[in-house]
């Protein structure tokens, strides 16, 4: 069985930085304030989940998805 990760990139509330969100992730959320901060956001994601699939999802701050990356896992057990 093959799981994949969703992440999501959204804007703060507070229009500052966004926040990466996941069940994958220890804490649940990561907050990213950088001027770079989705796209900051969206390395990270696809650098942890190198050993399994993810679909990454960033949002803009009316809620639309503005862009979607798929990314498959490099690593695989034999």
């Amino acid at each position: 069985m093959i799981s994949v990760h969703v992440y999501e990139v959204r804007p703060r509330k507070n229009h500052r930085g966004v926040d990466l969100i996941s069940d994958a992730l220890p804490f649940g959320r990561l907050w990213y304030a950088e001027p770079n901060a989705a796209s900051n956001a969206v390395g990270y994601t696809m650098h942890r989940s190198r050993s399994h699939d993810a679909v990454i999802r960033v949002y803009d701050a009316a809620g639309n998805v503005i862009e979607t990356h798929e990314h498959a896992g490099d690593f695989r057990e034999p």
